[in-house]
């Protein structure tokens, strides 16, 4: 604890992200103490508060944060009601959540039934309008977006793309349908949970081709290098367009790597060895797709 409040003078402030500290006795000779410490400003904001005092360090919450962060839209709608929300790694965020106003059963009231089916139908064509366009608002340019899943009970999703004014460049970003009960904030949990399959197959398909682009290039030896050093070089220069990094590297390189990306806009992607493409890259390691030559 004494070295652990020394450490923390150094710093005139909180960093940006929070901060993980690391401190314990690292001596493998009983009897004469090696006290360690490290410091880790994490590549992402650090939301949780944590002291525990054990006989290992305790590294999930790191952990979470250099695993895949791919994001997906997510939208869930039937006649009633929808919900707008976001797919973050792990974490599911809701975004907007819209009603139509369509009532339920109406009483025609000494009109005719054939006119209030005609106002029912203009109010749910006026609900899937104003939901196209707040898809649009949120997904036709968000950064990093993989895809949108879209679900919801019944026969609301289909008429949505089919009626609802859905513009073919957010069509085109609709990587799957899937029926479910709810389209509440509770139905984009069921959503994801409904579209593991889908999520599991595009996250292999993306590794295949990243990696068969790295094996084409460095066959061909043109932009591109691997090696932790190598790397390092490169990221510093502003070379590194896509950095590659197998499952099996070392966690604390990791963390150095992505802050190292983050300040040159390098994409950092992390393979597992899933395929056959992954187990010949755990010979590697860590790899990277250059903008430009080192030599």
């Amino acid at each position: 604890l004494e070295k652990i409040t020394r450490h923390l003078k150094l710093y005139k402030r909180t960093p940006e992200n929070g901060l993980a500290i690391f401190c314990g006795n690292t001596s493998k000779v009983e009897g004469q103490p090696d006290i360690q410490i490290w410091a880790i400003e994490p590549p992402q904001s650090l939301n949780v508060k944590l002291y525990r005092c054990d006989q290992t360090f305790v590294l999930e919450p790191l952990k979470e944060m250099i695993k895949s962060s791919d994001v997906y839209g997510l939208v869930v709608v039937d006649r009633k009601e929808a919900t707008i929300g976001l797919l973050e790694g792990k974490s599911i965020k809701a975004l907007k959540h819209m009603t139509s106003g369509v009532p339920g059963k109406i009483r025609a009231g000494g009109q005719s039934s054939a006119r209030f089916s005609r106002i029912i139908e203009i109010m749910a064509k006026e609900f899937y309008k104003r939901l196209a366009d707040s898809m649009k608002e949120i997904f036709f340019d968000m950064p990093g977006l993989k895809g949108i899943i879209l679900g919801g009970p019944g026969p609301a999703k289909e008429t949505l793309l089919k009626e609802g004014g859905v513009i073919t460049a957010i069509k085109n970003k609709i990587i799957a349908m899937k029926d479910i009960g709810y389209a509440n904030e509770y139905g984009l949990e069921e959503l994801v949970d409904a579209s593991q399959d889908v999520l599991a197959k595009k996250e292999i398909n993306e590794e295949k081709q990243i990696l068969n682009e790295f094996f084409v290039r460095l066959s061909k030896k043109q932009n591109v290098t691997y090696g932790f050093e190598n790397i390092i070089r490169a990221l510093n220069i502003g070379a590194a367009e896509t950095v590659i990094i197998s499952h099996i590297i070392n966690k604390q390189d990791v963390v150095k790597i992505e802050g190292l990306a983050k300040t040159t806009s390098a994409k950092v992607v992390f393979v597992s060895n899933e395929t056959a493409e992954g187990k010949q890259f755990d010979h590697f390691k860590i790899g990277a797709l250059l903008r430009f030559s080192l030599k």
